[in-house]
């Protein structure tokens, strides 16, 4: 037992180095002493950010994601937004033309599904197109309004997230502390510091 805790402590004392991680987020500019206060000023940290990104991506979807400076996101959130109204308004067409003919025939006309007095869809077959469109439509409209609302959430808290600071200078540092009172075999423990 002995020797395997020697190895261990040896292990660490000769292989141990620092390893970093994140630096202090606010970058300061300027300071200013007044009296015994100190005001920091000009940092990196923006707290309008996340909200100036929301608004943009509420009055027109993608600038959000261009204001924090994610130019590929844009064409992805106009993509799928074109979709699911392109989705709605075809849907939405459909759903008329299935809804004249329905009329139509109810009233003993001619409509677009009658070839030489002949019916090529039935009213029941009508009615459940519409039933049937109608939903999708609706679908799309949900959609659509789900994806709005999820970019402009996407961009706020990418705004958000970008003012971290990620560098790799977190400092860790292995330290060994010798107990004075035990005379035994060395014991090992681990003490971790960090800062903010």
């Amino acid at each position: 037992m002995f020797i395997k805790n020697t190895i261990f402590v040896l292990f660490l004392a000769f292989f141990s180095a620092s390893i970093f991680g994140q630096k202090d987020s606010v970058n300061v500019k300027d300071l200013k002493i007044k009296g015994d206060l100190k005001i920091e000023k000009g940092g990196v940290y923006d707290p309008l950010a996340p909200s100036k990104a929301a608004f943009y991506s509420a009055i027109f979807p993608g600038m959000g994601q261009i204001y924090n400076k994610k130019y590929w996101k844009a064409p992805i959130v106009w993509g799928a937004m074109g979709t699911s109204i392109y989705y709605y308004l075809d849907n939405n067409k459909e759903y008329h033309r299935y809804r004249t003919a329905y009329k139509l025939r109810k009233n003993n006309l001619v409509d677009e599904f009658t070839v030489d007095g002949v019916e090529i869809l039935s009213l029941e077959t009508l009615e459940r197109a519409q039933e049937q469109l109608s939903e999708n439509r609706d679908m799309s409209l949900l959609t659509t309004v789900i994806l709005y609302v999820l970019q402009i959430v996407e961009a706020s808290v990418n705004a958000h997230l970008l003012q971290f600071n990620t560098d790799d200078d977190l400092s860790f540092k292995p330290t060994f502390i010798n107990d004075p009172t035990y005379f035994e075999a060395p014991k090992v423990g681990l003490t971790i510091k960090y800062n903010f």
